[in-house]
């Protein structure tokens, strides 16, 4: 059983990146706790809402298990996010469990995670994934190492499968 933290944008996640994953998560007995840039009810693109538990400034990574930022066009409000950066490289540093889906993963690489790292992501995204040096495999789930990552809505149930099994 483990703890997992999941990062939102507060505007324009991607519903199933959350919804899917944080089920599978939780009918494996893990918890979920949910992060943004503001405890504001959250808003994905399809519609779905969500209460943020707290903020990622608020957030302390020995807390967790896993940290995985879910994606959606909102989501690049982390790409140059140097709280966010701070968490993923925290939790790297920590030998956690670090999850990223759909644009997400531009998130990890522009922290300096996915550097010689086998990684997938959304394809809008590889060029930058390849340019921050990771091996762009375009799998619709990718894992290497502590780092999983995913290309989006369909691949998210599997996701959240390929977190919980690793946790």
């Amino acid at each position: 059983m483990g703890k997992v933290l999941m990062i939102i944008a507060p505007r324009n996640f991607r519903d199933e990146e959350l919804f899917q994953p944080k089920e599978e998560l939780e009918k494996t007995g893990n918890s979920v706790t949910i992060a943004s840039t503001t405890t504001d009810i959250a808003t994905g693109m399809l519609g779905g809402t969500a209460k943020p538990d707290l903020t990622i400034n608020n957030v302390d990574v020995d807390d967790y298990d896993a940290v995985v930022f879910v994606g959606g066009t909102g989501s690049s409000v982390y790409f140059k996010d140097p709280r966010a950066h701070e968490i993923a490289r925290t939790a790297n540093e920590k030998g956690k469990l670090i999850g990223a889906i759909c644009i997400a993963p531009s998130t990890l690489a522009n922290a300096g995670l996915l550097r010689g790292k086998k990684a997938t992501s959304y394809p809008s995204e590889k060029n930058n994934l390849r340019s921050k040096g990771a091996n762009f495999t375009g799998n619709p789930v990718e894992k290497d190492g502590n780092i999983i990552t995913a290309t989006g809505p369909s691949s998210a149930r599997e996701f959240g499968r390929t977190i919980a099994k690793s946790l």
